[in-house]
């Protein structure tokens, strides 16, 4: 592995860490005490639609484990709504309460610090689409590898 591709590795995931770092930040300016940063992704991530809980973890952005109790502590407190699915009563699914849209805009618009950042040349749209393709790439490359690997 060269060092450029393994410091882009390094790079993805000290960004995650300091993102969820921002939206901890976030929620304490809010005086939103109940869910953690993790929960307020989960929150973004279903958005607007109605989603089953398996399809968080299938697409990736979960692991089993940790989105059944954050969706539990989110059902909880009052973020989510949470219904058994009326075709395969197996599997559960979740949509936002007026509560948890509520915070949707504020992790959805932490961008605004790259504009209001003490950056002398904050990042433009352009440069962040170049940077989503390139991640788009990696992301199905290591997709492509998990599902198609060969067994040994």
């Amino acid at each position: 592995m060269n060092n450029a591709y393994f410091e882009m590795i390094i790079l993805i995931e000290r960004l995650h860490r300091r993102f969820l770092d921002i939206v901890r930040i976030e929620l304490n300016n809010r005086g939103i005490r109940d869910i953690n940063a993790p929960q307020a992704l989960v929150l973004a991530n279903i958005g607007d639609s109605e989603i089953l809980v398996r399809d968080l973890v299938e697409r990736g952005y979960y692991l089993g484990q940790n989105v059944n109790y954050s969706i539990r502590k989110l059902v909880e407190y009052g973020y989510l709504n949470q219904e058994r699915d009326e075709h395969d009563k197996r599997a559960v699914r979740v949509s936002l309460t007026e509560k948890g849209k509520e915070l949707i805009p504020m992790v959805r618009g932490i961008d605004h610090l790259n504009q209001v950042s003490v950056m002398d040349q904050p990042i433009d749209d352009a440069e962040i689409e170049g940077i989503c393709s390139t991640l788009r790439k990696v992301e199905r490359c290591w997709s492509e590898y998990i599902q198609f690997r060969p067994y040994n």
